[in-house]
């Protein structure tokens, strides 16, 4: 897939049928199709269905020498799923996450951090 074609509207109806077949937390493998401004945004992932994901810089390391190349082949956790079609991800990793992931998760008040919280605690 074209990282380009992460910006364009994904199809709602699309996105309607997939979304009930993922689950938060679920492990996906995906190709870093696109990091337009390293420390801005995030990056854009291709976990090859017709929705893009897509890692926030909320969850990626300060230091934008850490975070993964485009190209990069990695497994990622699924973070956040909404209305939106688009996939909110999390890097497998600990290495590829925000420095300070594991106290910032004992604070974060989100479903996706609850959820996380949850599968973490059921290994």
């Amino acid at each position: 897939m074209d990282g380009r074609l992460l910006y364009l509207p994904a199809d709602q109806d699309v996105w309607n049928q997939l979304r009930p077949q993922l689950q938060l937390g679920q492990r996906l493998t995906g190709t870093v199709v696109w990091v337009p401004h390293p420390g801005t945004i995030g990056i854009g992932i291709d976990v090859g269905l017709p929705i893009g994901g897509f890692v926030d810089v909320l969850l990626l390391p300060r230091d934008i020498t850490r975070w993964p190349a485009k190209g990069s082949r990695l497994a990622f956790h699924i973070w956040w799923m909404d209305d939106r079609p688009q996939i909110r991800l999390l890097p497998a990793d600990p290495h590829l996450r925000r420095e300070d992931f594991d106290e910032w998760i004992l604070h974060e008040s989100s479903l996706a951090a609850d959820a996380f919280r949850a599968h973490r605690s059921t290994r």
